[in-house]
Parts: structure tokens; C-alpha cells; sequence
């Protein structure tokens, strides 16, 4: 049986649904993009790409913690 994915990772499927990219492309234009804050990153992602407040938050979150190493 499959563990459940929990925190951040678990908005992926319903993401990739909803706005029809993959996640390594959204994270990608997270990381290429010149802002660093996470709320700023948030905000980016919900006026120029139309995501919603928590698929932008589980995003930005999930890259942010990658970078860091968590």
C-alpha cells in the first residue's frame, strides 16, 4: 500500500490538473524568477499565472524547502 503524501506535495495532482503544466515547470519558473521572498513568490504566481492562494503557497513552499536542502 502507498504511503499519502502529505504537506505541499499533496496540491501537485490537483495543480498539474487544474493549470495543465507539470511541476518541475511551475517550480522552475519559481526558482528562474528574481523575487526570493515567499509571500512575494506567492503573489507572483497568483497575478501572472492565475494560480490560487494555497496551489501558489504549496508550490513556492515546496521549491523553497528544496533549495534549502529540506
Amino acid at each position: 500500500m502507498a504511503e499519502t503524501v502529505k504537506g505541499p506535495a499533496s496540491y501537485f495532482p490537483s495543480i498539474e490538473k487544474k493549470y495543465g503544466r507539470p511541476i518541475a515547470e511551475w517550480k522552475e519558473l519559481v526558482r528562474s524568477s528574481p523575487l526570493t521572498r515567499h509571500m512575494e513568490l506567492v503573489a507572483w504566481l497568483k497575478a501572472e499565472h492565475g494560480l490560487g492562494h494555497g496551489h501558489a503557497n504549496a508550490l513556492v513552499a515546496h521549491t523553497l524547502a528544496e533549495a534549502k536542502g529540506e
